[in-house]
């Protein structure tokens, strides 16, 4: 069709353009009119062609659409088939629902009791330190306790024997071998003691059974040292008896005993008050000991003086004063009385060093805790005013600093007050001993003076 449309096109161009009739024209048209009639020859064998083809793809789809009306007709009485099905089931599966529940009779009260029963023993053999040494007990009771159907008498037996090896091994004290996770993540086996159902002990000290992980791992920091030193004592015990210490609560307690504050721990809360007391209480103490050892040497040397008065040594102060006496015999009595006045005063500094320092430091020391009780408490108030009182532990480093300064400050000054008491009545006894001496040549003399 296109090509007879182009022809008839390309005739009329030639019409037009064709100003003057010639021969040559004439034969032009001859040709062209063959041409257009052989075109139309051509076009319509070509539409009948594309016709066939069409009629042809007409029937397949026709073929297409009867399959699928047959298809869905098939799977219409497919639905009504199993529609029809499912309500008969329903219906069957209500009857047999009727029947189980006829059939079970006390069984289903049995059913609750045991699921009742799985429940709380679940919670308590979970985290139960004896399935540390027993794990997988409670799958089991977790398996009863969401059960949907009656349990088989297996199950039944699992529960009962779940629940007397609990009794039975609460009673017990077991040792055996077991892996323990450390703090850092790594794994070693170790001889672990149960005893009863409250504690597990190995050489490292106490140990705690992560229920949630099923892992039996040592404690972040073990109580105090009279607590612990109890386990290595109960574990070399080969017969007999020793003491040691339980947690009845299976372990609440001892993770609050972990959480107390060591002797160490509360000196750092002091703060820098508190290491200026420590500091004060130290340097007193230094002084103290110099002091001591300083007077127990002249007080030796005194009374080997003593039992030698008639040649007088120059390394000690009684020595020294006989000396005085010694050089002054031929002088008057209140003259020598002044000469023996002088020797002890000159005496006295070498005696009294320190002493005075010693007494000076223990009256410091409590108003240096007082000082840290002032700090503490305005780093208290700020905290409230920065962040409320809803949270006590914000506050609470504050305040154990108030008072651990308090109690730093009383300790430092209570040895300090002490030692100086000694160091003092042991100066004071070795001016007593030459105030005696001097007193006695002074009389003495005064005595032949009289004579």
């Amino acid at each position: 069709m296109n090509k007879f449309i182009k022809s008839v096109a390309i005739a009329a161009t030639f019409a037009l353009t064709a100003g003057i009739s010639t021969n040559a024209a004439a034969n032009q048209l001859d040709d062209l009119l063959k041409q257009i009639k052989a075109d139309r020859v051509s076009v319509a064998k070509l539409d009948k062609k594309r016709e066939q083809e069409f009629l042809s793809a007409k029937a397949d789809k026709q073929a297409l659409v009867n399959k699928a009306n047959a298809e869905l007709k098939a799977e219409q009485a497919r639905n009504k088939r199993l529609t029809k099905q499912f309500a008969d089931n329903e219906k069957m599966l209500t009857v047999k629902e009727a029947e189980l529940q006829a059939a079970s009779g006390d069984l289903g009260e049995m059913f609750g009791v045991v699921r009742r029963a799985s429940g709380n023993a679940y919670g308590a053999i979970a985290t139960s330190i004896v399935s540390a040494q027993y794990p997988g007990r409670h799958e089991t009771l977790d398996k009863l306790a969401n059960a949907k159907e009656i349990p088989a008498l297996n199950e039944l037996e699992e529960l009962w024997f779940a629940m007397q090896t609990e009794m039975t091994e609460s009673g017990k004290i077991a040792t055996f071998e077991a892996e323990v996770t450390q703090l850092d993540g790594s794994k070693s086996s170790q001889s672990v003691t149960r005893i009863g159902s409250f504690n597990l002990i190995s050489e490292q000290g106490y140990l705690n059974y992560n229920d949630d992980a099923g892992q039996i791992q040592p404690l972040g920091k073990q109580p105090d040292g009279a607590i612990v030193g109890e386990v290595s004592s109960f574990l070399s015990l080969t017969s007999g008896y020793a003491p040691l210490y339980l947690d009845p609560s299976k372990g609440s307690i001892l993770n609050l005993e972990t959480q107390k504050a060591t002797l160490e721990e509360r000196f750092h809360q002091g703060g820098t008050v508190g290491y200026v007391i420590a500091g004060v209480l130290i340097f007193g103490l230094l002084i103290a000991v110099e002091r001591l050892v300083f007077l127990f040497l002249v007080g030796g040397k005194i009374k080997a003086q003593l039992k030698n008065t008639a040649n007088p040594s120059a390394n000690n102060p009684l020595g020294r004063l006989l000396q005085v006496y010694q050089e002054n015999k031929t002088v008057d009595a209140e003259t020598l009385e002044l000469k023996l006045d002088e020797a002890i005063l000159r005496e006295t500094p070498k005696i009294e060093r320190g002493i005075n320092v010693i007494k000076i430091l223990a009256a410091i020391a409590p108003l240096l805790g007082l000082l840290g009780t002032v700090v503490g408490m305005i780093g208290t108030f700020q905290s409230i005013t920065l962040y409320g009182t809803g949270d006590p532990k914000i506050m609470a480093g504050d305040i154990s600093m108030a008072l651990v300064t308090t109690a730093q400050g009383l300790i430092a000054a209570l040895p300090l007050i002490l030692v100086h008491s000694i160091v003092a009545s042991r100066g004071k006894s070795i001016f007593h001993i030459l105030d005696e001496q001097s007193a006695g040549i002074v009389a003495s003399i005064a005595e032949q003076e009289k004579q």
